[in-house]
């Protein structure tokens, strides 16, 4: 198992009943999760970048079972440029190329289908309602970090802490962790099923559907390959379904 001592700079605020100090708190520890101790380093995470660099050949491929159901549309060196706009006002960084783009919105739309993405929601709150939960029990927040786009909220045996997921190359990482996957949710189910589950079951904003639960069987028969549930022989409004969330989670 992975493991770190960082969370993200303005998610290391532990729960409220743990402290009743109105000074800063100092981070937690989360031995639980990570192994190898890490400290807070602002640089280690990759910069903002420009937002109109090329694509190159290497990035119009994407490795197997990545937070994508549908193979990346092949981008033309022909295509013409798109209009320049003025920049909307968000906290996260531009897109390098439009692969970084297609991989952060495809997990974003999966996010917000698997029930226990929480949006912007705040540290303070997020280890409130992890406060009384089973040990490993988690959620999935947008980061505060300007260079970050999502934080792992969960409930450690020592108490809730949060963990910054680092995005970089096209694969995603926990902060002060050597081990990346090419998806958000290959992530997860990684900390789910190794030897000391430091996560266990998701905090939802509600209960799943029955249709949803039917999903999961049958993205579990496929032993969680996305190539074999693109397989899957129903007609196309099922197999949109199946591919909207296709992960054991």
């Amino acid at each position: 198992m992975v493991a770190h001592s960082t969370v993200e700079e303005q998610d290391t605020t532990p729960s409220p009943s743990s402290s009743s100090s109105s000074s800063p708190s100092r981070p937690r520890d989360t031995s639980t999760l990570l192994s190898t101790p890490h400290s807070e380093d602002h640089h280690a995470t990759s910069p903002p970048p420009s937002s109109s660099s090329s694509v190159s050949q290497s990035h119009r491929q994407h490795p197997s079972n990545q937070c994508v159901a549908f193979p990346i549309p092949v981008l033309l060196d022909h295509q013409p440029p798109l209009p320049l706009l003025d920049p909307v006002p968000t906290h996260f960084p531009l897109f390098p190329c439009k692969v970084d783009f297609l991989l952060i919105t495809r997990t974003a739309s999966m996010l917000e289908r698997s029930g226990f993405y929480w949006g912007p929601l705040g540290v303070e709150e997020a280890h409130s309602r992890l406060k009384d939960v089973a040990t490993g029990t988690f959620l999935i927040r947008d980061s505060r970090q300007k260079d970050v786009f999502f934080t792992l909220s969960y409930r450690a045996a020592s108490g809730p802490v949060s963990v910054r997921i680092i995005y970089k190359g096209q694969r995603f990482s926990l902060a002060g962790s050597e081990h990346s996957f090419p998806c958000l949710f290959l992530l997860l189910e990684h900390y789910m099923n190794c030897s000391k589950k430091s996560l266990t079951v998701p905090y939802r904003k509600r209960r799943p559907t029955l249709q949803e639960l039917c999903r999961k069987q049958v993205v579990e028969s496929c032993c969680g390959e996305v190539e074999r549930v693109a397989m899957v022989p129903v007609n196309p409004v099922l197999k949109h379904f199946l591919l909207e969330f296709p992960y054991r989670i």
